[in-house]
């Protein structure tokens, strides 16, 4: 079996099989992508049961009605200042108009407010918690603060320390826009969605960083931290996070990858071999947890349904044709074999027979 062929054979397994904790991102900035119905139906088709969304989109809001899909649903940057305000108006017409229009049809499982929204150089910082704050409260007027939980993203620019993992803690300069949203986190029992991208470490780092670290495939720890050691760059990423967030009391706050993923093209370390291996291994990967929490499966989004041409995105696990870029037929799922046989690789409880063996 060609390599390109088990990389996303073993993709397709694990999303099938692990719907409970993996998702796609679906980025809609093209020109080019397939009709939100035709989004949705691909989902339904390769059993991906839960979707990111990067802001409201009435069609494939439409579409995703009365299906098992699980949406995380995005505020726009543009519409935070107003959702903030003091014109509680403004709150409750988003929300009737993106949720309750659609629930329970629509499975939503997150509102996000803010996508990785810099304290240090972005003035809508200023706007997040207070957006996240009406937001819950509009939602647990109609009840739903349960059911749908409130978060934000943030990304690795938050954190001012993170080698190794547990040296992991929030910039000094960030520590007035998160330890308020942290408290809020904690105190409404909701995650830290966090975009973790081994990808750009390494583009940037490559004498640094190995390949084999970044691409899960690393047979030895490369980062010794205590009682714990690192084979691979993402569960060090994810590892510091948690490290930042137990120096601020907040250990039962549980982070969700909202992003996660390697391009195929654009730039240094991008091929569709890597890519494939990647997200394969990825999705793998997240079912055991990591070192400061093993055996907790990390709620992760990959990212992108589509390359998206508006932004010259070569993230994609297909083309916009619908085509998967690793040269599989998505229509035809690998062998899925009894747990009763001792073959490799494990994904979920499903033993995947490999015809030609490649580290994983």
């Amino acid at each position: 079996m060609d390599p390109l062929l088990l990389f996303v054979g073993l993709l397709l397994a694990c999303l099938n099989r692990t719907g409970a904790q993996s998702g796609v991102c679906c980025g809609m900035s093209g020109d080019n992508l397939p009709t939100p119905q035709e989004v949705v139906d691909l989902y339904k088709s390769q059993n991906i049961s839960r979707m990111r969304l990067f802001g409201p989109n009435q069609a494939i809001l439409q579409a995703l009605q009365d299906t098992d899909i699980e949406l995380v649903l995005d505020i726009l940057e543009y519409d935070l200042e107003g959702i903030a305000s003091n014109d509680m108006s403004i709150v409750i017409d988003w929300v009737n108009t993106n949720i309750i229009a659609y629930y329970p049809s629509v499975r939503f499982r997150y509102i996000v407010v803010g996508n990785e929204v810099n304290p240090l150089s972005n003035s809508n910082a200023q706007f997040v918690l207070p957006a996240m704050q009406n937001i819950y409260y509009t939602l647990a007027s109609q009840g739903l603060e349960k059911q749908i939980k409130v978060s934000t993203i943030v990304s690795a620019q938050i954190l001012g320390t993170t080698n190794p993992p547990s040296n992991g803690s929030f910039r000094d300069d960030a520590r007035s826009y998160i330890n308020p949203i942290i408290d809020f986190l904690v105190q409404k029992g909701s995650p830290l969605l966090a975009n973790v991208y081994p990808y750009f470490s390494y583009s940037a780092d490559q004498e640094g960083i190995s390949l084999s670290y970044a691409l899960f495939k690393s047979q030895s720890v490369v980062v010794q931290d205590g009682k714990h050691g690192y084979r691979n760059l993402f569960d060090s990423m994810v590892d510091a996070l948690y490290s930042a967030l137990e120096k601020l009391g907040a250990s039962t706050v549980e982070i969700v990858v909202s992003e996660s993923g390697w391009p195929t093209q654009g730039g240094s370390g991008a091929s569709t071999e890597n890519s494939g291996t990647y997200n394969s291994n990825l999705i793998q990967h997240v079912k055991g947890g990591t070192p400061k929490r093993p055996g907790k499966a990390i709620e992760t989004y990959v990212f992108n349904i589509f390359d998206e041409n508006s932004y010259n995105h070569f993230w994609g696990l297909y083309l916009p044709n619908k085509q998967p870029k690793y040269a599989f037929n998505f229509s035809s799922a690998p062998t899925i074999r009894t747990p009763t046989e001792s073959q490799k690789p494990y994904c979920h409880g499903y033993y995947i027979t490999v015809h030609q063996p490649y580290p994983l």
